[in-house]
Order: structure tokens, then sequence, then C-alpha cells
């Protein structure tokens, strides 16, 4: 395919695999939309890979060895980063955005490091474990975000809060799919949060774990909110456009933790989605929130430190030519990472 060919895939994937990711792209301007869509058709066919998914839905359980997907998984997206044609669609789109962007390799690698860990079977021990792998699978994703965007590959402070955004929308989404996860042989809940609420990954697929999986969709809505309003600081450095599209990402997401939480106990008899009519009410008040960004949201004013950070980076520029690998330190059964 040629470049327009795979801008026109793309956006079938994003259409399809994302309503609300799709709606907050068409804000951008043309150049910067195209990439976005790239990137996410990309991440969209990863993600179906690891999960056994067509742009989403129910999570399959029946993707009992992970691994020689993971391995597909690679080897196309290393193709993808070399510049050579894969003929696949979505890891070419990869190659198309990294050459025009010059995306830095290392953020890739991470995203498929997050992958490994889900292939691997991990599950988080501690909140740190947590938000790695949090990183792992969507704050790296905001970091690349923000590369398409304009960021300068070393500008640390403006990749943090777009990291934030990432960690944001992860958290959301686990706080949304407790039971799905659950039913799918995964659980992303630190396994201290579990034993303070008396449950465990099989009590979260019965009805008298309702209460208790709505007291940790609290707790993670709390961090969502945290983190989304860290990230909100660094729309002033961004283009009214692209700080109109993140904004309104921003409150869509964050409004699917906040509908978890209202929801309660009931949250999880059915997917939590946010209407049309919402979204485009988000979309609306981003454009207010995006004129006042400067004096709203500083540029200037200090991250948080009590919010967890992305893994520091030597040069954010180098491409590693090592393979890509899942991160070490996973013994079984339930290997944990470093806070």
């Amino acid at each position: 395919m040629n470049r327009s060919a795979l801008v026109a895939y793309a956006g079938n994937s994003i259409a399809r695999g994302s309503r609300s990711f799709a709606l907050a792209s068409r804000l951008f301007d043309r150049p910067t939309r195209e990439r976005a869509w790239l990137l996410y058709a990309w991440c969209r066919a990863c993600d179906d890979m690891a999960d056994g998914q067509d742009h989403g839905g129910t999570l399959s359980a029946a993707v009992a060895d992970r691994q020689p997907g993971l391995g597909h998984m690679r080897e196309k997206t290393q193709a993808a980063l070399d510049g050579r044609v894969t003929g696949d669609p979505a890891f070419d789109s990869l190659g198309v955005v990294t050459a025009e962007t010059c995306l830095p390799h290392r953020y890739v690698h991470d995203v498929l490091d997050g992958f490994a860990l889900d292939a691997a079977g991990w599950r988080p021990q501690t909140a740190g474990d947590l938000m790695r792998y949090c990183y792992h699978v969507a704050g790296a994703v905001g970091c690349m975000m923000a590369v398409v965007m304009g960021t300068r590959a070393g500008d640390s402070a403006l990749l943090d809060r777009a990291c934030d955004l990432g960690l944001a929308f992860q958290l959301a989404n686990i706080a949304r799919d407790l039971r799905e996860d659950a039913e799918g042989g995964r659980c992303y809940i630190p396994a201290d949060w579990l034993a303070e609420a008396a449950l465990t990954p099989e009590t979260m697929t019965q009805p008298q774990g309702r209460q208790a999986m709505a007291a940790i969709a609290r707790r993670l809505a709390g961090l969502v909110a945290s983190y989304e309003e860290s990230a909100r600081f660094g729309t002033s450095a961004l283009p009214f456009r692209s700080a109109w599209a993140v904004l309104a990402a921003a409150g869509i997401y964050g409004n699917i933790a906040r509908e978890t939480v209202r929801l309660g106990p009931a949250a999880w008899d059915r997917r939590v989605v946010i209407s049309r009519g919402a979204k485009l009410g988000w979309v609306a008040l981003a454009g207010f929130q995006a004129l006042a960004r400067a004096s709203r949201w500083p540029a200037s004013s200090p991250r948080d430190p009590g919010l967890w950070r992305r893994p520091a980076e030597t040069d954010p520029r180098a491409v590693s030519d090592e393979p890509l690998r899942p991160p070490t330190g996973l013994p079984a059964p339930a290997p944990a990472l470093e806070a």
C-alpha cells in the first residue's frame, strides 16, 4: 500500500476500534490526524494479536500460547522500524509514522514489552507494578503520541505529561474491564489491594465480589483523576488543535472511570460506554479549555512528585539494537516488576 492507502486503512481501524479516539482525532490538523491514525493502527493490531480479538471486544481466553504471536509481532515491528515493507498494513503504518516523525524506537520496544508481560501471565503485586505495566501498554503510547504532535524527543517534562495521560487511560480501562479481564484469565489489580479487599481473581467473576470490586474501582478512579489532571498541564505546550484533541480525549476517558464509580456494583452488568451526546459535550468543553489552557494549566507548573514517573532514559532518541524481550526479573507464576 502507498501512504494514502495506509492512511485510509488506519482511519478505518480507529473508527472500528475506538469511537472515542476516532472522535478526538478529528480535532487534530490533517498531518497530525493521519499520523495518529497510523500509530493507532499498529497499536490496535498488536493488541488484537495479543488478545485474540478483532478491533477490541470481548477478551478471548482461547489464546492459550501467546508466545508465537508475540514473536510474530516483534519480527514485523522490527522490520517496520528498519524501514522495510512488511506487507501488513498495520506494521507498514508504523514504518511510515516512525520515518515521518523520527519516533524514538525505545517507546515501541517498551509497548511490546507490555504485551510480553501479558504473554507471560504476569500479575502485579504492588501499586508500583501496576503503574509500570500501565506505562508499557499505554504510557509509552502517550509518549509516542506526543512526538507525533511535534514534541521534541528530549523534552522530558512534556513527555512525562503525555505519559500521565496514557496512564490515566489505562487505569480507566482496568476499572471498566475488571470482570471481563477476570473471565479472560487476567487480573491487573495489585495482589496487596486484593488482599485488603478480601477479593481474589476468581471472586471477581461472581456476584458476591461486586461490592469489593466497586471499592477497587473507586481507588482506580482516584488515580485516573490525578494522572488526567497532571496531563492537562502539558497542553499549554501544544498547538491549539492538538491541545483540543488531548483535552477532549482526557474528558471522555476520564468519564469512563467516573461512570464506572457512579454505577457501583452494577458497573459490570454490561460494558460501560459514554454516549455520543456526552462525548460531543466533552469536545465542546475541551474547545473552551484549550483556549484558556495557558492560564489554567501553565506549562511551568511542577509535576506532582507523588505521582509515579516513567522509567528514566539516558538518551530518548537512542535506538536499541538489542532484540525485543520481556523485562527481566519475571519469575513464575506471578512475576513482579520493580516498583
